[in-house]
């Protein structure tokens, strides 16, 4: 009885451990001998060993992915001759060897198509012929169904199916080869049009506001294509958090219904910085200094804006700049802009401009404007025996053209802004009478182009590139500091002051890496490269000059409850790091 409880127990023994064993064990090298098509690592591909798991379902699974592998690239004609398994030495893993006939491909023979009119059914032919006579790939068959899909959805059949009703296999004894009938029905459904758009979460800005932005008529058939534009137009507009792709259902009596859902943000935004600079001895008085910008970019919600901006520069030099937007004039696709602007520049002169922008929406990226514009200027002491610039006037006319296929104004992942201006100008000389010789044309023609083209373009997730080009030129009789375009400081050429140069021909580029930190926060490294060339100025006593200038540095751009807040920290050439300019503001467009 003892030898028989003794050989029970290692009995018991024996079978724990060889349990222990087989339940240790995992597959290791899967070898396929006997392929001619397909290499060695396309297997590897199909088996992917690591997510195999050994049990008594082993060999069915890679019989199954083999299988699959073959068949989704036209091989159905194969056969397995053996699969050998074998322990490894150590007894830890399960290596298998398979010998396989994968045969020759079948061939796509005839496509059967059913269900369809005959409009779509010339157009299911075309994109199908071209698939006879090549190998019956899942994949290709996929493509073609998923172009055919779109179309329809972009056709009013968001709902469109279709399905392979039958194939058939045989071999062609004439040409040897392993052929495929298909036969194709199409479901269509019934046409989808929209009805009504619902919108959600707006509790500002009016209905109309929204709508009139989409361009889509009541009653229109549904289109996909247009559906998938819906949240860039909205993300333009810059009234809300990044807009999701719109819902589309039948209500109760089967009318299409387009449920848009917004979230609302600030569209108001101040940036302000005041300081006060102290005399700098008895005989001088202090004066403030500094910036304010005021910007209501949806008044009652209604898409009208106003903008107000001062900027003190130094004790002499100031900017008051004043905009308006009044969009959709009478329901049309016109937007009218003003702007009342004035530069007090040093003890030199100060400048007045009245600026009315006409501008044509002609699609939701491209629209056309008409720029008329008056202004005024007018030496701060015409009495001074050191002459600055002419007491004139100058009316100018022009139009431009712009281009925005950016997905987001703010924090743009994709897309370009191209502008275009061309300007016409009219200038009047007034004065003073003594610095005006009789030899001089006191009615000079002037004229200028204006370029801005920037593209972003994503090349890694959270990586986007960000390249800038501008350039400014104006030609003509008697152009004065004045009339110059002024350029540095945070907007354009960033390690230097604001409005430090000033030429009548300049050229910026703005170079920036940009690391998205969210939908609308990220991180940048950038580098500014400016040029300005300022023609002689006799009058003044001034030569031609001209120069680049590189700026370069770092800043995080991130929201904030006022807005979008950007801070950069810039270098200019020759500066150490103590020296350094910091741009920041909140930033946001008119």
């Amino acid at each position: 009885m003892i030898h028989q409880h003794i050989k029970s127990i290692l009995s018991l023994f024996i079978l724990f451990f060889l349990f222990s064993n087989s339940a240790a064990q995992k597959i290791g090298d899967i070898e396929v001998e006997d392929n001619h098509d397909f290499s060695a690592s396309e297997y590897d591909y199909w088996l992917q060993p690591k997510s195999l798991k050994y049990d008594d379902t082993t060999i069915d699974s890679i019989k199954s992915r083999i299988a699959n592998g073959l068949m989704r690239n036209g091989y159905y004609n194969f056969h397995f001759k053996d699969i050998a398994s074998q322990i490894s030495p150590d007894s830890q893993s399960v290596n298998y060897l398979i010998t396989i006939d994968e045969g020759d491909p079948t061939y796509i023979h005839n496509i059967v198509i059913s269900n369809l009119d005959s409009l779509d059914l010339e157009l299911a032919n075309e994109i199908f012929e071209s698939m006879k006579g090549s190998p019956f790939v899942i994949d290709e068959l996929e493509v073609s169904f998923s172009e055919l899909l779109d179309y329809f959805e972009n056709s009013g059949f968001p709902f469109a199916s279709i399905n392979i009703k039958s194939t058939f296999f045989f071999y062609d004894s004439v040409s040897s080869e392993n052929l495929v009938d298909l036969y194709i029905s199409f479901s269509k459904n019934q046409i989808s049009t929209i009805d009504s758009i619902v919108i959600v979460g707006n509790s500002k800005t009016k209905d109309y506001v929204i709508k009139r932005n989409l361009r889509l008529r009541k009653g229109e058939p549904y289109s996909q294509e247009r559906i998938d534009k819906i949240p860039a137009k909205l993300n333009r507009l810059h009234f809300f958090e990044p807009v999701e792709t719109p819902n589309y259902y039948f209500d109760s009596k089967d009318k299409g219904i387009l449920q848009i859902t917004v979230k609302e943000r600030g569209t108001n935004s101040f940036d302000g910085l005041i300081g006060y600079i102290p005399p700098a001895d008895d005989n001088e008085v202090g004066y403030l200094t500094g910036l304010v910008n005021v910007s209501l970019r949806n008044l009652f919600g209604t898409g009208r804006a106003l903008a107000f901006k001062w900027n003190k520069l130094d004790r002499y030099s100031q900017v008051i700049e004043l905009k308006y937007l009044e969009p959709w004039v009478l329901g049309l696709p016109i937007n009218i802009d003003l702007l009342l602007f004035q530069r007090q520049q040093d003890s030199s002169y100060v400048q007045r401009l009245l600026n009315g922008n006409f501008v044509f929406l002609a699609t939701e990226s491209i629209s056309a404007a008409l720029i008329f514009s008056q202004d005024y200027t007018i030496p701060t002491d015409p009495d001074s025996r050191r002459f600055t610039v002419y007491n004139s006037s100058t009316f100018t006319s022009g139009g431009n053209i712009k281009i925005d296929t950016r997905d987001d104004i703010l924090v743009p992942t994709s897309g370009i802004y191209f502008l275009n201006s061309y300007k016409y100008r009219s200038k009047k000389i007034n004065g003073p009478t003594e610095y005006v010789p009789d030899t001089m044309n006191t009615s000079p023609n002037q004229y200028s182009v204006e370029l801005d083209f920037v593209l972003h373009y994503k090349i890694f997730n959270r990586h986007v590139p960000t390249i800038g080009l501008h350039f400014r030129e104006m030609w003509g009789d008697n152009i004065e500091i004045s009339d110059m375009y002024r350029f540095g400081g945070t907007n354009t050429l960033r390690g230097y002051r604001e409005d430090q140069f000033a030429g009548n021909r300049v050229l910026w580029t703005n170079l920036e890496y940009r690391y998205l930190l969210g939908r609308r926060s990220y991180t940048f490294i950038f580098t500014d490269i400016g040029y300005y060339l300022r023609n002689e100025l006799p009058a003044l006593g001034l030569e031609e000059v001209s120069a680049v200038k590189v700026g370069y540095g770092l800043g995080i751009t991130f929201e904030t409850a006022l807005g979008l807040l950007g801070v950069s920290y810039a270098l200019g050439e020759g500066d150490s790091f103590n020296r350094g300019k910091i741009h920041f503001g909140l930033i946001g467009e008119f």
